[in-house]
């Protein structure tokens, strides 16, 4: 079966173009051109999207209020990655996106070997949060950081036995930093390795998705005690029992 991406663009010629290459590269994909239709076939129960293109400028709605409303839906697409397009991959658009949920970003113009890039990593980590095994507690894998428990068989976060949600991406990323603490990581390095590709110097999105962990795991995020920053080189994820 081929994954569904709903793609949310009202520039005819673009939605064309991408409905034509994703096609040919194993997608099904769904095209509308409003926000409010998006919205729409994404609350319908009788429609089932794997993947979500969101652009940044629409008819009837912002794209980042459009990403706002579906990460505030209670429901299955809720939890949907999202990838916005952006004009001119204007930076604070970029970070005010990925605040809001957004698992990744384009900036157009594009070429669109990047992007299907893009969403195959995405699909990948979804379908792995999909069919993870659900293992019993006692004989899942699970690291514990004093109060912090991630367990990586369910892919679920709990800070003091209350779990806090992530997006796909974010718990790969939390999952890099807690295998490997105690070490400085680079930026570089964490966007390498989770996106597969030669990391953009000047691309702080890396930075943006840290911001959102440290809100989910730490006690005050301004004064962070699990993901620490180490000037000039890179984070490192503390190895704490007591906090």
């Amino acid at each position: 079966m081929h994954p569904r991406l709903l793609i949310i663009e009202d520039d005819q010629r673009l939605a064309d173009m991408l409905r034509t290459y994703l096609q040919q590269n194993g997608f099904e994909v769904v095209h509308v051109t409003s926000a409010g239709q998006g919205l729409a076939l994404l609350r319908d129960p009788s429609q089932a999207f794997a993947l979500l293109l969101l652009d940044l400028m629409l008819p009837d709605a912002f794209g980042l209020d459009v990403c706002r409303q579906i990460r505030a839906h209670t429901g299955n697409m809720a939890t949907i990655p999202i990838v916005m397009l952006t004009a001119k991959g204007d930076s604070m658009d970029k970070v005010i996106g990925l605040e809001l949920g957004a698992d990744d970003y384009v900036a157009k113009p594009f070429e669109p070997r990047e992007l299907l890039a893009r969403l195959r990593a995405l699909l990948r980590r979804q379908q792995q949060l999909q069919t993870s095994p659900q293992t019993e507690p006692e004989l899942a894998r699970i690291l514990r950081f004093g109060r912090l428990e991630i367990r990586l068989d369910a892919r679920r976060l709990y800070l003091d036995g209350q779990e806090r949600g992530l997006t796909a991406y974010q718990f790969d990323l939390l999952v890099l930093m807690a295998e490997s603490a105690g070490r400085v990581l680079s930026r570089e390095h964490l966007m390498d390795a989770l996106k597969g590709e030669t990391p953009d110097a000047f691309d702080r999105s890396i930075d943006v998705h840290i911001a959102r962990l440290r809100a989910a795991i730490e006690d005050d995020p301004k004064q962070a005690r699990r993901i620490i920053t180490v000037r000039g080189a890179g984070y490192v994820f503390a190895k704490l029992q007591d906090v």
